[in-house]
């Protein structure tokens, strides 16, 4: 039996399982989401659908997608209803869950189905575009309005925007609440002013162009939740036996959800009221204090983390989590140093370990593989990024050094010991083992350590402005803890060097 509107009173209630009340079909079309990717599908269209089913929102989804349909359409097929099984560590119990979305009403293709589409831009109820083109999507282009469709997705906006202000004369009450999800900083800001500048390329009139300004709110947003998408062969043949029904578009995701939307508007937050029916879901005037969190305990700690996971042995990261010694590591890296900077006027130091709390449930989620070799990519631009600015802003408040970033910056030197191979391709060694090392500065670190000399070495990367910016020899008494701790992982290993700064850091307490 495969999942559709049609066979869905057949399914069998049970246990982690939740189906949809066949009501929520007839709900209006509220949003026109770009995008059918599995991270929209598991992240903004899982709000919506929660805040369906709690009677909050009352909307549905229509999906362009910017391929053709060609042949047999899956979302067709099943009336766009889709399982999304949900499991994780949450407040640090396992949860496993399957819940039926069904708040995509159809998918169009944008290249078929676009004057469908515009016809959208006549409909009143219709207040929100979400979107997911992923980062090249949201760039400037040469698209005309009258293409059937433009093929940028600023393109198409600016084509839907361009109807709906002539369909209802531009008043201020059509406008609408456009909020992108791709990775991007600043996302909103960047799409509304690439549109702006396609409405002057298209000699557009200027009434239109203050009605895109003053009527419409393109909203900055920050997505965080790991959407690895389908299931895997066996346990997705395991999981349709256990539900009863077959789905072609089902997918798996972590517990953890977060959409920050940056808007102080109070109509904003009337038309998304998607967001009240789950925490994960936020409204704030500023986001940055999520990205923040987002980048440093999160993202942070994985690349002071990286290479000294990769070096102890372990290949994903919950093997990591599962190692006490590792674990302690991480944590304390968290909270004894990483929330203590970050802890301010916006931030709180309370605020930061509970997000650290949450970031080791996600660790520790044994249905995701997340491989370690895969985060060390790209490494020093990583530790430039999200690392550089902690030590910084940790020397603002202290003059001893972090003893723990400077072991998580010692593991990153000695995984960047590397020689070039065949085409230049540069790889290390651990136990008799090679593994890639796949950063553009690779070579630039293999130079250093050719000096064979540990103490130049140290120094010589750490005054290196052109990887960082900023000269890290000049941070007390940081290049001797790094040197330290670079002398143990080679002479000791990586666990009995994270056993001894663990015993060291209970025993300053």
């Amino acid at each position: 039996m495969q999942l559709s509107k049609a066979t869905i009173k057949n399914i069998q209630p049970q246990t982690g399982l939740i189906i949809p009340d066949q009501k929520l079909f007839l709900l209006p079309e509220k949003v026109l989401q770009f995008g059918t990717g599995v991270l929209l599908r598991g992240l903004p269209d899982y709000f919506i659908d929660k805040a369906n089913r709690q009677g909050i929102f009352n909307g549905r989804v229509v999906v362009v997608k910017s391929t053709s349909s060609g042949g047999t359409d899956e979302f067709a097929q099943q009336d766009g209803l889709f399982t999304q099984c949900i499991r994780g560590i949450e407040n640090g119990q396992q949860v496993e869950e399957a819940v039926i979305n069904s708040s995509i009403s159809k998918v169009l293709s944008a290249k078929e189905d676009w004057g469908r589409i515009m016809d959208y831009a006549h409909r009143p109820e219709m207040q929100v575009i979400i979107s997911n083109t992923t980062e090249v999507g949201i760039v400037m282009s040469d698209d005309k309005i009258t293409d059937q469709p433009p093929s940028s997705f600023p393109g198409k906006l600016l084509a839907f925007l361009w109807e709906r202000y002539k369909a209802f004369n531009g008043t201020e009450e059509s406008g609408m609440v456009i909020v992108p999800t791709e990775l991007i900083s600043g996302n909103g800001t960047l799409l509304r002013s690439i549109v702006l500048e396609l409405a002057a390329k298209n000699k557009l009139e200027q009434e239109f162009v203050t009605w895109l300004q003053t009527a419409n709110h393109f909203c900055n947003s920050l997505v965080d939740r790991i959407v690895p998408g389908k299931l895997a062969g066996d346990d997705k043949i395991a999981t349709e036996k256990k539900l009863g029904y077959t789905d072609d578009l089902m997918i798996m995701s972590e517990c953890f959800r977060l959409w920050a939307i940056e808007s102080g508007s109070e109509q904003v937050k009337d038309i998304l009221s998607f967001t009240r029916a789950d925490e994960g879901a936020v409204i704030a005037a500023d986001i940055t204090k999520f990205r923040e969190l987002k980048l440093r305990l999160l993202n942070g700690t994985h690349t002071f983390s990286s290479g000294l996971a990769f070096l102890a042995g372990f290949e994903t990261v919950k093997e990591a989590m599962q190692d006490q010694t590792m674990s302690s590591y991480i944590d304390g890296l968290m909270k004894q140093e990483i929330a203590a900077v970050m802890s301010g006027d916006m931030i709180s130091y309370e605020e930061a370990c509970v997000f650290a709390d949450q970031v080791m449930d996600r660790f520790r989620n044994p249905f995701l593989d997340h491989k370690w070799i895969s985060i060390t990519m790209n490494y020093t631009s990583k530790m430039k990024m999200r690392n550089v600015p902690l030590l910084l802003k940790h020397y603002e408040k202290h003059t001893a050094a972090p003893e723990l970033m400077a072991l998580g910056f010692a593991g990153y030197l000695l995984f960047m010991k590397a020689k070039a191979g065949k085409d230049n391709v540069c790889s290390g060694n651990t136990n008799g083992n090679k593994y890639p090392v796949q950063d553009p500065q690779a070579g630039q670190l293999a130079t250093y350590w050719q000096q064979n000399d540990i103490n130049k070495l140290v120094k010589a990367v750490l005054a290196d402005q052109s990887l960082w910016e900023t000269d890290l020899s000049l941070l007390p008494a940081f290049a001797a803890a790094v040197e330290e701790a670079l002398n143990k992982l080679m002479n000791k290993g990586v666990a009995a060097t994270l056993q001894q700064a663990q015993h060291q850091k209970e025993m300053a307490r």
